[in-house]
């Protein structure tokens, strides 16, 4: 079952987040920005675990969250342990609303038209997963040229 394998790959990735926020040498600099660098790690965190637990968790598990995704990218210097507990209670939220989920579930369209189009439910969890590694990557990046 697919939900399986997506489940492997929020829980990697997430858990690599992280240790991407683990490895800022200076807690500080997960909020650097600069010239072009308009994201701080620290707002890619917050929006990562906002978007997972908006489209997994509201939408999918009926968890009665409510995003605010201004706050995502407006909110400052939250200290890293919050981020962290942050990460791992949506590790579990993954684990637990995939684990709920039937093929037939994933073959159903999802219940949002996200991109103006109607997709099937499991298109838009591996979508999920690639927006994740997309912000994951900027991260490693925004650690690597702001941390020195």
């Amino acid at each position: 079952m697919i939900t399986k394998s997506l489940t492997k790959i929020f829980t990697r990735d997430l858990n690599k987040l992280k240790t991407e926020m683990m490895s800022y040498k200076q807690e500080e600099n997960l909020w650097f920005l600069d010239k072009e660098i308009t994201n701080s790690a620290g707002n890619l965190c917050l929006h990562i675990v906002g978007n997972i637990n908006h489209f997994i968790g509201a939408i999918l598990g009926d968890t009665g969250y409510v995003r605010q995704r201004d706050l995502e990218f407006s909110l400052k210097n939250i200290v890293r342990t919050e981020l962290i507990q942050q990460i791992d209670d949506t590790i579990q939220l993954v684990e637990h609303v995939l684990a709920k989920l039937s093929d037939i579930d994933l073959e159903k369209k999802y219940p949002l038209e996200v991109f103006n189009k109607p997709m099937t439910t499991d298109y838009f969890l591996i979508h999920l997963t690639t927006h994740l590694s997309y912000h994951l990557g900027q991260i490693n990046y925004h650690r690597r040229l702001t941390d020195l």
